[in-house]
């Protein structure tokens, strides 16, 4: 049997778990507290992060999906509930392409939440570690988000 289609050993199953649980657990309590100091959900904040850092606060939605790892339905529900609360536009583009811009209550609500969200993830993520552990979380951070973009699609697939 090859190696990929093995179970996990002990050490693969410990790493696993623990980072699986980290990520619910630290997803979990930062979600709460965008949703309590700002009635921001985590993916509302995700698409005003990205579209504040855009030229003119506008992307073509195809970009936008691309860069928070969406589907295109996904993105298409969020924006469709951002647009009703006034946090961002939909806009036609050329030919079949459509954008989304950030509005100036969506780039307030971002304003407004955006120092106690970097308080939260220092406090439960950045004071914890060492500096030498910040990199290596980068580091991998970076290898597992790389090698899911290259490999997009191909691996989701029930394997036997």
């Amino acid at each position: 049997m090859a190696q990929d289609q093995q179970g996990l050993s002990q050490r693969e199953l410990h790493a696993w778990q623990a980072f699986f649980q980290m990520q619910e657990v630290l997803r979990g309590r930062i979600e709460r507290q965008l949703q309590a100091c700002s009635g921001l959900s985590t993916a509302d904040y995700a698409v005003l992060a990205r579209l504040s850092e855009a030229p003119g606060g506008c992307l073509r939605a195809f970009e936008l999906g691309a860069m928070l790892g969406w589907e295109k339905s996904r993105l298409h529900h969020q924006l469709t509930r951002m647009g009703k609360r006034g946090l961002v536009q939909r806009l036609a583009g050329d030919s079949r392409a459509s954008h989304a811009k950030i509005t100036a209550q969506g780039l307030a609500a971002l304003a407004e939440a955006a120092p106690r969200h970097s308080q939260q993830v220092r406090d439960l993520v950045i004071n914890r570690l060492s500096p030498g552990q910040i990199d290596q979380l980068a580091g991998i951070s970076t290898a597992i988000l790389t090698g899911l973009q290259q490999d997009q699609g191909t691996s989701d697939a029930c394997r036997q």
